[in-house]
């Protein structure tokens, strides 16, 4: 017997009455929704229950509820239907743009995503994106999006998180001020938070530390800026600063690179499914970043 309805797909006008049903805990408002009477909704359900042998619903002064095992099927149901329609979208809807939002750090939109715009359009060409850049940590918490990419060592409470680059600190100036035989004795750009580094840096590098004048910014591209304009020496955080190394607008003051835990991660709440076109920015983007060594 289990063989048999395993192997039968209900018609699909009882799947669909189950499912809205369910959602809506009542008979007369899925009805409502599918266009059908309460009688056909119930009809449904009942035939239904029948093939599969299986109460699904608890009928309550008010609505219905569901049974245990009607609670087990429902997410199955909702997710094959999930599936036929993005498939749908995919096969006969080609023309059809679909906008990905994301949030991230000012730098890594400038430096990194920004670049990769002209590889996405070849790449997905149905995909336009909504960038939301992130000044403070405190804007991570507002509605509006369920892709994020956020730099830490990978730790965030309550979301999956798929690395997307290994930071690596070394010091850099304009090639102006690199020819400076003593640089640690240049202004120091300093990054306010996570990056601010320069002692960990000096230590392991065993480098006499720095007492002098200093800078502070608080994001990174600002800070890079006013290294390209000459202020002073940058501990430039790579890949970020990989285009303006093979640009020469900066030129690195020394061999040693300082390897941090620490990365960029492109994050979603861990009770968050993706959309197909996010799932797609999110292997693209991944792709991407291991093409050009970042990972």
């Amino acid at each position: 017997m289990a063989g048999r309805i395993a192997g039968a797909l209900p018609p699909l006008d009882w799947l669909r009455s189950f499912e809205a049903a369910a959602r809506l805990s009542n008979f007369t408002a899925a009805a409502a929704e599918l266009g059908l009477t309460q009688a056909a909704v119930s009809q449904h359900i009942r035939a239904l229950e029948q093939r599969l042998k299986t109460r699904l619903f608890v009928r309550l002064a008010r609505g219905v509820a569901l049974s245990p095992e009607g609670a087990a099927y429902l997410p199955h149901i909702q997710s094959a239907f999930a599936t036929i329609g993005n498939s749908t979208t995919e096969l006969f809807e080609p023309r059809a743009v679909q906008t990905v939002t994301v949030r991230v750090p000012i730098s890594f939109a400038l430096l990194v995503l920004v670049p990769a715009l002209p590889d996405l359009a070849r790449a997905l060409p149905r995909i336009q994106l909504d960038v939301v850049t992130i000044h403070r940590p405190a804007d991570y918490d507002q509605p509006g999006s369920t892709l994020d990419i956020r730099f830490g060592n990978g730790n965030f409470p309550g979301r999956e998180a798929d690395r997307l680059t290994v930071e690596r600190l070394v010091p850099v100036a304009s090639p102006a001020l690199a020819g400076n035989a003593d640089w640690t004795s240049l202004p120091l750009l300093l990054v306010a938070g996570a990056r601010e580094m320069w002692a960990e840096w000096f230590s392991a590098a065993g480098v006499p530390g720095h007492t002098g004048r200093s800078h502070r910014f608080d994001s990174f591209v600002a800070a890079m800026e006013a290294a390209k304009a000459g202020a002073g020496a940058l501990l430039g955080s790579r890949p970020l600063i990989d285009a303006a190394l093979a640009g020469k607008a900066l030129v690195a003051l020394s061999g040693f690179e300082l390897s941090s835990s620490s990365g960029h991660f492109l994050t979603r709440a861990s009770t968050a499914g993706l959309t197909q076109a996010e799932q797609d920015f999110r292997l693209w983007l991944l792709s991407r970043l291991a093409g050009t060594g970042a990972l």
